[in-house]
């Protein structure tokens, strides 16, 4: 089976997560997946294959030299995105894209055009994976899983390439958060780990977001709108003039690179009850304090002219920026960046306007960077994906695995 037969697979899945429903996975559908992928990499011959009571996968390739070689792992999530349906996905592919519009649906009018997607001029002469323009692609992540189960297959193939003792788990729910929570990284017992999970050809990302939920909550007081004078308090205005007191040049539609936001998710609201949900993002530690500093505040704020009680401020931390965990280990980062040069690959290390799985796991005790996957325009109909990218992401799980032998 070739790497692109093998993402085509994974596609046919609907493995889409959802928030708050209590359960890991969040959805039954993903174990189609995760039970599938056993069965896979039994046949393909890996060892220590594990399908847990969460539906975590794990699963071993046995070191094939010996000598005090690290245990190094390769990490990818079967959920795809709650914000696009992933069910009977339909791709196609084009070749050798010639650097015109693609036209998803004629009927519907759904076209991929170059000025709202310029990105799809870098992959002129390129054959693409597309949707069919009513669903995700889903090459966020099941790209990363065709590319790490593709380098197991290699390496087993060739048994001239040398190399410790490989570890791959794929999981549940990383699109809502959770897919680091009930990873056991005891039991996947290795030293670092790489998640391929990120997107364009090149990209390596060590640094993430520091990010935190706000819940805004404001109690008001129902009086007949007559007789209101001095005794109404409207929650819906309170939560209106509290969310005009952010700062409106940092959203995230204003902000890009390293600056942070402060995201307005979602706004309910009538006289009696009104809520805000916000998430807060920074790279920077301090000024992430500083962003629920502020939120906090507001709340006090208030407070001090409506009651005490009338908002109350519940700020939730989600993750933390990875480089703090990575920094001591720079070594797994120059592994991965030699082995893209030694594929002709130009690294691109770059921050991470989100979070991953790596993120989370990092500060679990297991050094995470992401590595490209090779998708762009994820967690919509538009996503697409250069099978160029594909299989030069699945190099260079092959080749990271022999430079950690040669070290």
């Amino acid at each position: 089976m070739t790497i692109v037969e093998r993402f085509l697979k994974y596609v046919s899945f609907d493995t889409q997560s959802a928030d708050e429903t209590g359960q890991t996975p969040s959805t039954d559908k993903q174990w189609d997946l995760a039970r599938y992928l056993k069965q896979e990499l039994e046949e393909i011959g890996l060892e220590e294959v594990e399908l847990d009571e969460h539906g975590y996968l794990y699963a071993t390739l046995p070191a094939n030299i010996d000598g005090d070689i690290p245990t190094v792992g390769f990490i990818a999530h079967m959920d795809t995105s709650p914000d696009c349906s992933g069910a009977n996905v339909r791709p196609r592919i084009i070749q050798n894209y010639d650097g015109t519009d693609l036209v998803l649906d004629a009927e519907a009018g759904i076209v991929t055009t170059t000025k709202k997607f310029p990105e799809l001029l870098d992959h002129v002469g390129e054959d693409l994976i597309v949707t069919d323009g009513h669903t995700l692609l889903g090459a966020d992540d099941k790209a990363g899983i065709a590319e790490i189960v593709q380098a197991m297959v290699y390496l087993k193939a060739h048994p001239e390439v040398k190399h410790g003792r490989i570890r791959v788990a794929f999981n549940p729910d990383e699109e809502i958060g959770l897919g680091a929570h009930k990873f056991d990284v005891e039991r996947f017992g290795c030293q670092w780990a790489y998640t391929m999970d990120g997107g364009e050809l090149g990209e390596l990302e060590f640094e993430n977001f520091n990010a935190a939920a706000a819940q805004i909550k404001v109690t008001g007081v129902s009086v007949h709108p007559g007789y209101a004078k001095g005794k109404m308090i409207n929650a819906a205005r309170v939560a209106a003039e509290m969310a005009a007191m952010m700062p409106v040049e940092q959203t995230p539609e204003c902000t890009t690179e390293y600056e942070g936001f402060y995201h307005l998710l979602d706004m309910q609201g009538g006289v009696e009850h009104a809520s805000l949900t916000y998430i807060l993002r920074d790279h920077d530690r301090t000024k992430f304090e500083a962003r629920k500093a502020y939120v906090t505040a507001l709340g006090e704020l208030m407070n001090q002219k409506y009651g005490q009680g009338v908002v109350a401020v519940e700020l939730k931390d989600q993750y933390y920026n990875m480089r703090e965990q990575v920094e001591p280990v720079m070594h797994i980062i120059d592994i991965a960046t030699q082995a893209m040069r030694d594929l002709d690959i130009t690294p691109r290390v770059r921050a991470i306007r989100g979070g991953t799985d790596g993120a989370q796991l990092s500060f679990k005790g297991l050094p995470c960077p992401n590595i490209f996957a090779g998708g762009l325009n994820f967690h919509g109909p538009h996503e697409f994906l250069p099978i160029p990218n594909l299989e030069k992401a699945s190099q260079v799980v092959v080749r990271i695995c022999e430079l950690v032998a040669q070290r």
